[in-house]
């Protein structure tokens, strides 16, 4: 193409506008095909889409949660997604369950992401870790400072990230129906 990295700026006038083009251009992966009849549907579609894309885009988690992407893409994700919650509440409730919900899911998937680059920054995966950890970690537990990770450690069951992520949201998309449910009047 004969054209240097800077090329762009000459449509562009900096790489924060890149970074709102780039994030843009992917919210048309996360925008669902047709509505949701339902609002719980809605947000898990929402965010198991969000979820989908970041692993593929993994760039993106790092983009995530800031200010409000205005190109078209992210203000259609925005428009359907408030258009599931439409009449359900008060404005103000449904933009904090909107923000609730987008908050979980944004440190769920950045957190799933800093452990995949874990991985590959130290070629070590999720269980040889843990293997190399083990004998610090049973050193620390057998000091008796620390029962309530002890039972964690040796009494709770793993679960791949999707489940985690699947069960995670499911508890804060309950919370939300609890602060949608309008009292009797």
């Amino acid at each position: 193409m004969d054209a240097g990295p800077m090329w762009l700026y000459g449509y562009i006038s900096t790489k924060e506008e890149l970074f709102d083009l780039m994030v843009d251009e992917v919210h048309a992966e996360i925008l669902p095909e047709e509505q949701p009849g339902d609002w719980r549907e809605a947000l898990r579609i929402l965010a198991h889409s969000t979820r989908q894309t970041a692993l593929r885009h993994e760039w993106l988690a790092d983009l995530l949660g800031g200010r409000p992407t205005l190109g078209p893409n992210g203000l259609a994700v925005t428009e359907a997604t408030l258009a599931a919650l439409d009449g359900l509440a008060d404005i103000d409730t449904v933009m904090r369950a909107v923000e609730t919900v987008s908050a979980y899911f944004t440190g769920a998937i950045r957190r799933e992401i800093a452990n995949l680059r874990a991985e590959r920054a130290t070629g070590l995966s999720k269980r040889d870790w843990q293997r190399a950890s083990g004998p610090h970690v049973t050193r620390m537990l057998a000091t008796g400072r620390f029962p309530a990770l002890t039972k964690a450690v040796y009494d709770s069951t793993e679960v791949d990230a999707e489940a985690s992520f699947a069960t995670g949201l499911d508890w804060v998309l309950d919370a939300v129906a609890a602060k949608l449910t309008r009292p009797p009047a």
